[in-house]
């Protein structure tokens, strides 16, 4: 199954160069969500009487003992803190849970030199950051990949995200819809293409690849109003925990290039994707060409930095005033006109996408679940596609929760955000109203006690509302 991300709106330094082999291994690292394959495994297990997938305790404790020796190794040189603390790898299946330290409410018990539990069937879990019985855990989703060098990179990936509040760095919710457009793809492909040239280069021919990657990222955000602001806000959250990941656990460098090529040429290939998991790939290729010429970068940042700016600055790059004629000009150095080309036809493909979504997810009748203070949401950020702006389907397997219950889907839903935050879920209209729990194509709603399906404004369109909420 795939990895997935959770967000939740409740929870809104210094390090040496590792040389050139490293900064192109960390650069070409662009696969945040590999799919994870259940692989066999050996002596005591926690397990669900009901079945399921099982945790292997002395894997699960060996798996510890890599990331605490990992960053000790680290000595808090990276981020300027330690970032091995409490960690808890989880089932989804069944919920079972196993860390590496108590909770602070009692809820796991000591076995084999490990804690074990079971988390609750309403909370959403994913590679994340989480709060759970007075902890701030590193959640982990089991089974972790048997190649080591891939689990350290989650596992660090993830710390990153617990530390981050402490690092003046909160978390922040960002999609970056303009991504998916034809415009969106085509010049981010090409920062990309000049980026990776200026990771094979030296003095001025990579100072040249590197000016011409900021022009190419410049110009598109240049077509988007409010792009620069939504796409720093992934970089400094995502990209910079892939780059944490990536930098601290890279360990045979041969066999990463070797991956990480194949992950790079899959990312380029795709026709869409991009909305919410470029910064995996931007990330560590903006920290890698930083910490080449200024390792001390990362002490400077705050939430309105900017990873293009800081590289234009640390390589003294100025660049002019984005127009359309000279980003053409430069991109025919890296094979602009084959990317356009390639691009535009895709294009088509993905409007058939949008709309299939829009009869699936908007025209047809909809449940509308509305997004409150207790929203939070689990999903893979390499299946997203952008409607317009402030409309995304999450595709595939997601769930949602609120005061008003657990939602769980196959098929994805629809989000709709304003000036910013997501303010509503929506999904396809139940066949049956009053069936308990709810469900209709693809999904399944537990409903929480208080709440109530009501007309929408169309006709067959439901909302869910208070019991007691006012006509």
């Amino acid at each position: 199954m795939p990895n997935l991300l959770c967000f939740r709106f409740e929870y809104l330094a210094q390090a040496g160069t590792r040389g050139p082999a490293r900064c192109l291994a960390m650069a070409r690292s662009v696969a945040l969500m590999a799919l994870l394959i259940v692989r066999g495994a050996s002596g005591v297990t926690a397990t669900d009487p009901a079945a399921g997938q099982s945790i292997d305790l002395a894997r699960a404790a060996q798996y510890f003992a890599e990331a605490e020796a990992l960053s000790r190794q680290d000595g808090g040189r990276l981020w300027g803190v330690s970032l091995y603390g409490p960690m808890i790898l989880v089932d989804p299946q069944t919920h079972t849970a196993v860390a590496n330290q108590a909770d602070l409410e009692g809820k796991l018990q000591a076995k084999d030199g490990v804690f074990v539990g079971k988390l609750p069937p309403e909370m959403g879990l994913a590679n994340t950051a989480s709060n759970w019985a007075g902890v701030q855990w590193t959640m982990v989703i089991w089974p972790l990949s048997d190649d080591r060098q891939e689990r350290l990179r989650l596992m660090m990936h993830e710390s990153f995200h617990r530390v981050q509040p402490k690092l003046g760095m909160p978390a922040r919710d960002a999609v970056n819809n303009h991504l998916d457009s034809l415009q969106g793809r085509i010049w981010l492909e090409l920062e990309w293409h000049a980026l990776e040239r200026a990771l094979g280069q030296d003095a001025e021919a990579r100072r040249q690849a590197i000016g011409d990657a900021l022009y190419f990222r410049s110009f598109r955000r240049s077509l988007y109003p409010g792009a620069a602001a939504n796409e720093n806000a992934l970089e400094l959250n995502e990209g910079l925990a892939e780059y944490t990941g990536v930098k601290l656990s890279t360990l045979s460098m041969a066999a990463f290039v070797k991956v990480a090529d194949t992950n790079l040429q899959e990312r380029l290939s795709r026709s869409s994707g991009f909305t919410r998991s470029f910064a995996y790939t931007s990330g560590p290729v903006y920290g890698c060409l930083l910490d080449a010429r200024s390792p001390d970068w990362r002490r400077s940042l705050t939430p309105q930095s900017d990873l293009g700016q800081l590289l234009a600055a640390a390589y003294g790059i100025k660049s002019p005033a984005p127009d359309r004629g000279e980003a053409i000009r430069r991109a025919q150095a890296y094979n602009g006109d084959g990317i356009i080309a390639q691009e535009t036809a895709k294009e088509r493909l993905r409007e058939e996408e949008v709309s299939a979504a829009r009869k699936q997810f908007v025209e047809g009748p909809v449940l509308i679940l509305p997004a409150g203070t207790q929203f939070g949401y689990t999903f893979n950020p390499n299946a997203l596609l952008a409607i317009d702006g402030d409309t995304t389907v999450y595709e595939g397997e997601v769930q949602a929760s609120d005061a008003w219950g657990v939602l769980q889907s196959s098929k994805g839903f629809l989000t709709i955000r304003h000036n910013g935050p997501i303010v509503r879920v929506q999904v396809p209209a139940p066949a049956q109203v009053n069936s308990r729990p709810l469900k209709g194509d693809g999904w399944t709603l537990v409903l929480q006690k208080g709440w109530v399906l009501a007309p929408g404004d169309r006709a067959g369109d439901y909302v869910l509302k208070p019991e007691n909420a006012q006509p």
